[in-house]
């Protein structure tokens, strides 16, 4: 069985959409029928997040930790002891292709980073974009973690200690624990996510405030 995990803090405005996308990439024929299990948590959510999950065939959580990394790793459990094989991540203001799956699965590595597509940069100047688009590496080998666009498997993911619980970052940890242990991860441009460039992102530090801090670099005159 295959597992994804979507944390989610107050994502009534993109949650519908990454399900819909999720439960695509499900279905895609290379899958074969195999299972695939989708687990959303829902952190701390005062929207109407619970009422969009409910309506799709999904495992929907609810905790209260207003932290990502415990979101996350609280989702890869219930995956972990349904005996899912594979663990995917995404977030709730994300969406994934109908490959997304199946192009992980398809590199048989311990884990697999792929890259993102900003989908809509109408709130950042041209700058800002071109800035960004010139640091980002749209390549194989990149070395760009996301934890919008992530999958590793059980015993990987088991024996580097999970995600740990952090407000942010928490995908970087759990790859850097991966490196130190010498699994072998797939650096992918071929698996692909687009993610949302909205200024009112939920996990401070993250892909959100890296955005900002480019727009303020502008802002200030930096090179």
């Amino acid at each position: 069985m295959i597992g994804v995990v979507i944390p989610a803090h107050n994502e009534e405005r993109y949650l519908e959409a990454c399900l819909l996308s999720v439960l695509t990439a499900a279905a895609h024929p290379t899958l074969a029928g195999e299972p695939v299990k989708i687990v959303v948590v829902l952190d701390s959510c005062s929207d109407d997040s619970l009422a969009i999950a409910r309506r799709y065939p999904v495992e929907v959580v609810e905790v209260s930790a207003g932290n990502v990394g415990a979101a996350r790793a609280a989702g890869a459990q219930i995956l972990i002891d349904a005996d899912a094989r594979w663990l995917a991540c995404t977030d709730a203001d994300s969406t994934v292709p109908f490959d997304w799956l199946a192009a992980q699965l398809a590199h048989q590595a311990d884990a697999v980073c792929g890259v993102v597509d900003v989908d809509d940069w109408s709130e950042y100047s041209t700058d800002v974009r071109q800035r960004y688009e010139a640091a980002y590496s749209d390549r194989d080998d990149h070395r760009h973690i996301h934890g919008a666009n992530l999958g590793v498997t059980r015993a990987a993911y088991v024996l580097a200690g999970g995600f740990p619980a952090m407000p942010c970052h928490e995908d970087v940890h759990l790859v850097q624990a991966l490196q130190a242990l010498g699994a072998n991860i797939a650096w992918s441009r071929s698996v692909r996510v687009r993610t949302s460039a909205r200024m009112d992102f939920k996990a401070h530090g993250g892909f959100g405030s890296y955005l900002q801090t480019l727009a303020g670099g502008l802002e200030g005159g930096a090179a």
